[in-house]
């Protein structure tokens, strides 16, 4: 989240009225819904996520246990089983 000081960015009479309501205090103003991005969208996280789960299920299907999966990627047993069933679907 990027802070502003409002002095910078609003005019003098809606900090005065925004002031009426919460004088000091730090507030937050949300995204329009128009403008809201999903999760993962600015970056390339969910590919690498799908990869990494892709590699997890190619690699159970070639023997290995969820232990073993839990320990190479280092993640819990339950988040392998997880990933698994999720990935069957």
């Amino acid at each position: 989240m990027d802070c502003q000081n409002s002095t910078n960015i609003l005019p003098r009479e809606l900090i005065e009225q925004i002031q009426k309501y919460v004088d000091g205090k730090v507030i937050y103003i949300p995204k329009k819904q128009k403008n809201k991005k999903q999760w993962g969208e600015n970056t390339d996280t969910k590919q690498v996520l799908a990869l990494r789960n892709c590699q997890i299920c190619s690699d159970r299907q070639n023997g290995m246990t969820i232990k073993q999966l839990s320990e190479k990627y280092f993640l819990t047993e339950k988040s392998i089983q997880r990933i698994l069933r999720q990935e069957k679907m």
